[in-house]
């Protein structure tokens, strides 16, 4: 690893950005002693940066294999970066629509190494709780996380479900196929007592999921059902949405 000494430079900082460097260049999760070996970084001092780093969610360590990944902080720097060309930008004016149509508190949630996070909300009722903030993963037991376990390729998402399987169990083989047909999800108070949710996928021009739109509210104003009329309103958006993106329905 070279590091280009300069007076006008803070060469800590160099070399926390090369550990990040070398994340993102390996594009596997890597364990202490490969970093270690890649760099040529002291023991002692790498342990310092990967556990500042860790704390300042800019690399994430998985407590069961002890490998480290990239954090969902730089998913979020990422995001506010390319400003207005992402995906996240061209959806933020439905999530507002969707918002004052439906009254509720709209997310939308990417993927990422560790499953799905929250990567925008639009909160219409302050006062609601929705057990989620930006960054915030979710499991496969939110509607969110249905969206997920349903389109997303299977090969990235069996560690995540597995994970949280004994908690949340697995998806119904009925509720699977409903919702790969209809393109909605529903949970039932699945991170806060009293409030549910409901999500639509959202599709690019291969088909491929780029993330999922849920909408959060109180449990009694949240259906359950495709065939409600709120249900109705949101799948018309999924492939209004997912339009934009180039999708064919077809």
């Amino acid at each position: 690893m070279e590091i280009v000494k300069s007076g006008s430079t803070i060469q800590s900082l160099q070399i926390g950005m090369s550990i990040l460097d070398l994340l993102a260049s390996q594009r596997t999760p890597l364990r202490f002693s490969d970093i270690q070996e890649l760099t040529e970084i002291t023991k002692s001092n790498l342990y310092k940066y990967l556990n500042t780093l860790t704390q300042l969610e800019l690399l994430y360590r998985d407590k069961t294999t002890g490998m480290y990944h990239l954090g969902s902080k730089l998913i979020q720097y990422g995001m506010a970066a390319i400003g207005n060309e992402d995906v996240t930008s061209r959806i933020t004016p439905y999530l507002q629509e969707i918002s004052h149509h439906t009254s509720c508190t709209v997310l939308f949630s990417v993927w990422t190494y560790d499953g799905p996070i929250t990567a925008k909300i639009w909160n219409s009722n302050q006062n609601l709780n929705i057990g989620a903030q930006l960054g915030t993963r979710l499991p496969p037991s939110s509607s969110s996380g249905k969206v997920f376990t349903v389109f997303q390729d299977s090969s990235l998402t069996a560690e995540w479900i597995e994970k949280d399987r004994n908690v949340t169990g697995s998806l119904e083989t009925d509720e699977y196929h409903e919702i790969r047909r209809y393109k909605i999800a529903f949970a039932k108070e699945p991170l806060v007592p009293s409030v549910s949710s409901m999500s639509i996928p959202v599709f690019n021009y291969n088909s491929e999921l780029l993330g999922a739109i849920t909408a959060v509210g109180f449990t009694e104003s949240i259906p359950n059902h495709y065939e409600d009329p709120l249900s109705d309103y949101l799948r018309k958006r999924c492939l209004e949405i997912s339009k934009i993106f180039g999708y064919s329905a077809e």
